[in-house]
């Protein structure tokens, strides 16, 4: 599967396009929830290439908000496997993964319950993955609510 539009615009809302500087290019920082790594630009790329210090076009950080979504499309459809996914369904885990790492989905409770076709109990459970450095965060809380609700669409 690929991501689809909701997908797209579900990471653009949540991660923005921060740190956009007034000539038009975007700088890279610490992240939001720590204060400290990992190191952030564009909408939300983070990697060994994201420092302190790097700045990018907004075509850069679009092309590679491209690149990073086929990247985490493929690693969820591994950890899927075979399961029945609806489209909105993988949409949702997509973005969570885009979030919270493709490793966190991989041991998740929210994966087993899908890949189990209890999708109400999956849905549920978007919203355990609220907290950043062991903090509630009100960004993580809506991004993740907003995630349950197009997983159940």
């Amino acid at each position: 599967m690929t991501p689809g539009p909701a997908c797209v615009a579900l990471i653009q809302q949540f991660e923005g396009c921060a740190k956009k500087q007034t000539d038009g290019s975007f700088i890279a920082y610490p992240d939001p929830g720590t204060g400290a790594d990992p190191w952030t630009i564009g909408w939300g790329t983070t990697g060994a290439d994201v420092k302190p210090g790097v700045v990018w076009t907004q075509q850069q950080c679009d092309d590679r908000l491209t690149k990073d979504l086929t990247s985490f499309a493929s690693k969820v459809s591994a950890v899927l496997g075979a399961a029945q996914t609806s489209q909105h369904q993988f949409d949702a885990l997509v973005s969570f993964a885009y979030n919270v790492g493709v490793g966190n989905l991989s041991s998740s409770t929210l994966l087993k319950l899908h890949k189990a076709k209890d999708f109400a109990g999956a849905q549920q459970q978007f919203g355990r993955w609220n907290k950043a450095a062991g903090k509630v965060l009100a960004g993580l809380t809506k991004r993740r609510a907003a995630e349950a609700a197009l997983y159940g669409s």
